[in-house]
């Protein structure tokens, strides 16, 4: 069995809308139903042999939602991630008309999120600069470079970078160039990645050899992967989807996450589930292991990244 772990994010349990194909499931959007859901997952999840939690400021209310999870427990064996410069300017108001997240990659923005997210140590293990771009300046603002160098130092922090976008491979490229006293700044690459976004295959494969931590975000395309009638031109892929969901007795979801478990191998790839139901599909993945032709297979439908990133930007949120 592959030693990918499932980790849980918590992207689409912290606010009451998010990038996603809806489906059609009624829902009590109210912030106290959310804390109660989120709190409950957190549990559940824990309880299931989970370890890996990530978040971010920008995820509504789930950075808080994890501080008061981690405040109540002080589990000594979890590892939690979260992320900075990205705000949420949303405010829990529903059909949001505007961006639901600014970002800013400022010395400034760094500082005043790092002053919450602190509150997450020990247990906090990871930190990352949220979706890092060539337009943000980040990966050349020797300011902001040099503070998380001095947290990593501080802390023992791991400094990481998650990436969205056609570029990736440039933005992970670029990042992995960056040293401060000779020493690689970046330990950590959260990653989209899935069986129709494979760009960066082979340099996350570089980057789990390098014994970089490898988190993989988006594993079901956001929603994309599941039978929808909207997305006709994937009918093929659902049918190999059904096929092997119907071989190993799971949903499509755990195949999803299994190709990314077995054919990457990275250090994490998340569930970015809203329930404990959808959590306890999720991690039927960890039940079984695709034989090298099913892998073989999902990994033909792979598609080019300036076509499955223009088809995400249309999606909206819900």
């Amino acid at each position: 069995m592959s030693n990918t772990k499932i980790g849980l994010g918590l992207a689409a349990l912290g606010r009451p809308e998010y990038i996603n194909i809806n489906d059609g499931c009624s829902q009590d959007k109210s912030q106290e139903a959310f804390m109660k859901n989120a709190l409950n997952v957190l549990d559940f999840a824990y309880e299931k042999g989970i370890r890996y939690f990530d978040t971010a400021p920008s995820y509504g209310k789930g950075e808080q939602f994890l501080i008061n999870w981690n405040t109540n427990y002080k589990h000594a064996d979890v590892t939690l991630s979260t992320k900075w410069g990205y705000t949420y300017v949303a405010d829990w108001e529903l059909g949001f008309s505007g961006a639901h997240e600014v970002k800013e990659h400022s010395l400034s923005k760094l500082i005043a999120q790092w002053e919450i997210s602190k509150k997450l140590l020990p247990a906090l293990k990871i930190y990352q600069v949220h979706s890092a771009t060539f337009e943000s300046g980040i990966l050349e603002n020797k300011d902001v470079l040099n503070k998380l160098y001095e947290l990593k130092k501080q802390t023992g922090l791991q400094i990481g970078i998650t990436s969205s976008g056609a570029n990736q491979i440039a933005i992970i490229d670029a990042a992995l160039k960056i040293k401060i006293k000779n020493e690689d700044l970046f330990d950590s690459y959260q990653v989209t990645y899935n069986i129709l976004e494979q760009s960066t295959h082979v340099i996350l494969k570089q980057l789990i050899e390098q014994q970089k931590t490898v988190i993989i975000k988006e594993g079901l395309a956001n929603g994309r992967l599941f039978k929808n009638e909207k997305f006709t031109h994937y009918q093929e892929v659902y049918g190999a989807l059904d096929t092997l969901a119907k071989k190993y007795n799971v949903g499509a979801d755990a195949i999803v996450l299994r190709f990314i478990m077995d054919y990457l191998e990275p250090t994490y790839v998340l569930s970015g589930a809203l329930s404990k139901e959808h959590l306890a599909q999720n991690l039927k993945a960890q039940n079984f292991k695709l034989e090298a032709k099913e892998l073989e297979l999902l990994a033909s439908f792979k598609t080019m990244p300036d076509a499955y990133w223009e088809e995400r930007n249309k999606l909206p949120w819900s």
